[in-house]
């Protein structure tokens, strides 16, 4: 992680062929910390290699980095245990140390691209974490992106993530900072490569029990939806185990004495679940011929 380049923490390998078409970007982002951005990534990663389909990862949040440390992790756990999980190729692109904006922006965006279209060649999936505030480099990743996840907290708090909602009318204001800059990055997108990204907004730490507060969440998330062009659908149920098992550098998805639990089998669901909502990924079969 200290390097300055655009350096890969597990070691790449030189046997992956080239992908039949190139791969797809999955950029998972917000501007707020605590969502379970890295959760995300991480279960994502290790489900579509459970499903044998090749996956590479890219870790934009420097120096926070808590995909990486994730991986780490998983790695000495391997070392420790001499146990055999998956790991993707997992690449670092920290921030460029130029002084002037405009060094700045060229070097980032020619590490970026140089990394990105690599891996594409090479992997089926891209998974890109981008860091919890603005940054240009994380709007150069939605610019490049199939699909943009956002995973949000369910609870009214977190709704600012997309928008300022007038609560006592449920209506909209106006588009958060970051909605604002998805929504141009999308038209960049559209005009660049004549397609335009999918959104979706994925409603994390889902309570098990229902509420009211619960209902109108994903009532205002479906007005907001509308207007700024995004679907919404639930996400991951808060369990401590997620955080229990980043220590290790495992998922939920990962041991075999979970296989038998109702955590795994509900965990295992609800990333199914958010891979099967995510249309512009062609089927399991397509995407590991």
């Amino acid at each position: 992680m200290n390097e300055l380049t655009s350096s890969p923490l597990t070691t790449p390998s030189s046997v992956v062929p080239a992908t039949a078409r190139p791969g797809r970007v999955i950029v998972v982002g917000n501007e707020k910390g605590g969502s379970g951005k890295s959760t995300a990534a991480i279960h994502l990663a290790i489900r579509l290699l459970q499903k044998n389909i090749r996956v590479a990862t890219i870790d934009l949040d420097y120096p926070q980095g808590t995909l990486t440390r994730y991986i780490e992790n998983r790695l000495s756990y391997i070392e420790r245990t001499g146990k055999k999980i998956f790991v993707p190729e997992h690449h670092v692109i920290p921030p460029s140390t130029h002084n002037s904006v405009t060094d700045i922006k060229q070097d980032e965006r020619d590490r970026y691209t140089s990394v990105l279209n690599d891996l594409k060649q090479r992997f089926a999936v891209v998974i890109v974490d981008t860091p919890g505030s603005a940054s240009y480099m994380s709007r150069l990743a939605h610019e490049r992106a199939n699909i943009v996840l956002t995973p949000l907290n369910d609870s009214f708090i977190d709704l600012d993530v997309v928008a300022q909602v007038d609560m006592v009318h449920f209506a909209s204001l106006s588009p958060s900072h970051y909605a604002d800059m998805v929504m141009k990055a999308r038209m960049l997108r559209g005009k660049i490569s004549n397609g335009a990204f999918e959104w979706i907004v994925m409603r994390n730490r889902l309570s098990p029990l229902a509420s009211r507060n619960k209902v109108q969440v994903a009532q205002i998330l479906e007005m907001l939806g509308q207007k700024f062009g995004f679907r919404s659908i639930p996400g991951f149920s808060e369990r401590v185990a997620f955080r229990e098992l980043f220590l290790q550098g495992l998922t939920l998805l990962d041991t075999v004495e979970s296989d038998k639990s109702a955590s795994y089998r509900a965990a295992k669901d609800e990333v199914d679940a958010l891979l099967a909502a995510f249309s512009s990924i062609p089927s399991t079969a397509k995407l590991s011929a």
